[in-house]
């Protein structure tokens, strides 16, 4: 029984190293895209169109808006969709329409319901009434600079180049569960994205800016073919990918916006999140548990016979998991809320590992006021579902 209990210690000691190992790779990972000369792009500045599919305001709505109709860019056109005439982002998209009287914006409101993702559903329509074929696709939590446009159209001049996507740093509410998700992309999650990258190349793209061709999203089956996914921006990507474009992680991020909720709101968001990331890389999510390195550290620190075994495992939690999220979220991304909320890592892993445990349990997310089930990747309605077995 003591060969057995000192058999499987040992094996505990052993995967508990693993997270550090993650950790150390992750770092390099880092040094090798953000410390590379960024690649001088020759002048390409086709017309464009901005694809903007708007849900409800924010604490920074009006500036994020705004900031689309700031672009030193020649010629580009902006269209806006919101769910419907009751959405509390028409007035604001209205307003900023007669504030940049200078700009051709359109608004548009009530997408055909294709599928149950309606954020899908909007871009589908955008899309067919888009007049350029440079597609450029945000949230309306984004906000840019007076270059982005040039930027990730730039890429696309070469026509290997099938998407270009982006990183992107955090404009947070002065709020503890904010700043919790915040910390959690620029200090983890972008970690993954870099070590995905290096491992495979990027097959995927990230939700908060993609910048590709009407001719690209045709041959990876139109937006159509999206409308019941839950990783939308993933699926976008990797059917880019599967058609054979080279999709682009470019160096310059964009902002997002980290509104404050209250904790039920957290919650389900961190775990319709989890279930997004495990519906499209079921294999990659599993192996998330041995890239979490505080778990693995308690557990350590509990089964270790002498008290300086546990305290090594400890010393090398803190210092390599602050050094992943500095030199990825800090350094490389420029997260200034991660800058100064450092502390808030060990904190946001303990949440997450719960998360991650939570995201087994069921198959079903809350996406505002509706509630899905996730079926290989597609979200059924609850309700219909039900009418369906009825």
């Amino acid at each position: 029984m003591i060969w057995h209990y000192a058999f499987w210690r040992d094996a505990v000691l052993l995967v508990a190293a693993v997270p550090f190992v993650y950790y150390a790779l992750a770092i390099f990972a880092a040094l090798r895209f953000f410390g590379q000369r960024e690649q001088t792009h020759v002048e390409y500045s086709p017309p464009a169109s901005l694809l903007k599919p708007v849900r409800g305001v924010d604490f920074g709505s009006s500036e994020n808006l705004a900031s689309f109709c700031k672009q030193d860019y020649p010629e580009y056109e902006i269209l806006f969709a919101v769910n419907d005439e009751s959405d509390p982002a028409l007035p604001l998209i209205r307003q900023i329409m007669a504030e940049f009287p200078q700009r051709r914006i359109r608004l548009f409101t009530s997408a055909k319901e294709l599928g149950a993702n309606r954020k899908v559903n909007k871009l589908a329509m955008l899309t067919r009434e888009a007049q350029h074929d440079v597609l450029v696709l945000t949230d309306g939590d984004v906000r840019v600079g007076p270059s982005y446009l040039r930027e990730v159209v730039a890429p696309l001049r070469e026509k290997k180049v099938g998407a270009v996507t982006c990183f992107y740093r955090a404009i947070a509410q002065d709020h503890f569960g904010a700043k919790l998700e915040a910390v959690g992309a620029a200090s983890d999650f972008f970690a993954g994205v870099l070590m995905a990258r290096w491992k495979e190349g990027v097959r995927f793209a990230l939700g908060a800016s993609i910048a590709t061709t009407k001719q690209w999203v045709r041959k990876m089956g139109g937006f159509e073919s999206l409308v019941d996914t839950l990783g939308d921006d993933y699926e976008l990507g990797l059917g880019i990918a599967k058609a054979g474009g080279e999709i682009v992680l470019s160096r310059e991020p964009v902002w997002t916006t980290y509104p404050a909720q209250p904790v039920r709101g957290f919650w389900e968001h961190q775990l319709r999140w989890a279930r997004t990331v495990k519906s499209c890389r079921p294999l990659s999510y599993m192996g998330l548990l041995f890239t979490q390195g505080l778990p693995w550290t308690v557990l350590a620190a509990l089964l270790a016979p002498p008290a300086w075994i546990g305290g090594a495992y400890l010393a090398a939690y803190v210092v390599l998991r602050l050094a992943m999220a500095w030199t990825v979220g800090v350094w490389g991304v420029g997260d200034e809320v991660l800058r100064r909320n450092l502390w808030l890592v060990p904190v946001r892993d303990a949440i997450y590992f719960v998360v991650w445990l939570a995201s087994f349990a069921s198959n079903r997310i809350r996406w505002g006021s509706a509630e899905f089930a996730i079926q290989k990747g597609r979200m059924v309605p609850v309700a219909a579902r039900g009418d369906r077995q009825r």
